[in-house]
């Protein structure tokens, strides 16, 4: 017999292949989850702005509705009952007489810190300090007309007690003529009571 010569690309035998196994799950390709979605958007992780709104807006009235009910007041009340007016010649000038009706409606005695009288023009408002009580007799001598209807002095440190009313007179000059003062908008009497945020203002 001729020799064989071999092939030199033998074909390898064919492996039975591994049988299908039909409980074995075949890949998943329905719809995938997205974490992005799930943990980073404020659409997930914020609760929803209507109902966020509706708790801020509440908050705030109650929040104004508390200070409009506790803001400060005045603790006395009362009237400006009489105004009496000088010219001070030659300084453009006038002297004010201004008598009022003070009556302490808080719970506590009102003490007088301070007083000023304001005047309020056609180009604006003026404020000056009360004269001293101990000047009064002087201006009254020097000026009878500041004299009519007026009551006793108020001075810094009286005192009212709760409930209390009294009649005084203060005396203030601005720096306009008479003729200016008489044309005024308004006149007023403040005086500052100690330990409180809110002057008793008297206006006429």
């Amino acid at each position: 017999m001729p020799d064989q010569t071999p092939d030199p690309n033998p074909v390898a035998p064919a492996t039975p292949s591994a049988p299908v196994d039909a409980t074995t799950p075949s890949p998943q390709r329905g719809p995938t989850i997205n974490i992005a979605d799930e943990f980073g958007t404020a659409k997930r992780n914020l609760p929803p702005v209507k109902p966020l709104l509706l708790t801020t807006v509440g908050i705030l009235i109650i929040v104004g509705v508390v200070a409009f009910l506790q803001r400060a007041k005045p603790q006395g009340s009362g009237s400006l009952d009489n105004v009496s007016a000088v010219e001070l010649p030659g300084q453009n000038a006038s002297l004010v007489a201004l008598s009022f009706t003070l009556h302490n409606s808080g719970e506590k005695s009102l003490w007088v810190h301070d007083i000023q009288g304001k005047l309020a023009t056609s180009t604006g408002e003026l404020t000056s300090e009360a004269v001293s009580a101990v000047d009064f007799d002087r201006y009254y001598q020097a000026f009878p007309t500041l004299k009519a209807n007026a009551q006793p002095a108020l001075a810094p440190e009286d005192k009212l007690q709760p409930g209390q009313e009294i009649k005084r007179t203060v005396i203030v000059s601005f720096p306009v003529t008479l003729d200016a003062f008489n044309q005024r908008r308004y006149v007023s009497v403040a005086i500052q009571p100690y330990d409180q945020p809110v002057p008793v203002t008297l206006t006429k």
